[in-house]
């Protein structure tokens, strides 16, 4: 993935909406980090992944990716509100037992970065979430093509006040 370009089109869109609202970075940083956890709950929601008691399989790819690529926006800018990128060499390949594991670890992750905001606690994060993506079947460019996407509905939806 090109994270510098995704890091740069993540710093526009934080800056446009930082532009229309009358908080700091630092003020829903908090915030932030809960807006991540529900967007990955409402990803495992599309995925159903956890729903034992329901024979109704997964929602289309197509949403699972866009609830996904939610994920990945938040994510980086997390990075960014604490000036730390993720560090493509500490990449590692994680392998996922089962989706409902992987969502348990992600949300274990953004407690500990939460709690730690260090640079390794992010990379770990990354990389759970990273695992999670190849665990749904998404490429690296139906993730790149999904972000660009999404990234530019965000600003559409910032322009019209969402």
């Amino acid at each position: 993935m090109d994270w510098k370009r995704l890091y740069q089109l993540q710093a526009e869109l934080d800056q446009h909406i930082m532009d229309s609202i009358s908080q700091s970075r630092e003020e829903v940083y908090h915030d932030k980090l809960l807006a991540l956890v529900v967007e990955v709950s409402e990803l495992a929601n599309e995925t159903r992944c956890f729903k034992y008691w329901s024979q109704k399989g997964p929602s289309d790819q197509e949403v699972i990716l866009e609830e996904y690529v939610d994920g990945v926006h938040f994510i980086l800018s997390l990075g960014l509100d604490l000036g730390i990128e993720f560090d493509q060499n500490a990449f590692q390949s994680v392998e996922v037992d089962s989706l409902t594991d992987s969502f348990h670890t992600i949300y274990s992750q953004v407690e500990r970065l939460k709690t730690e905001p260090t640079q390794t606690n992010y990379n770990q994060l990354m990389n759970e979430y990273l695992a999670l993506g190849r665990a749904l079947s998404f490429s690296t460019h139906d993730v790149v093509q999904a972000y660009l996407a999404k990234n530019e509905k965000n600003h559409e939806r910032q322009d019209l006040g969402y």
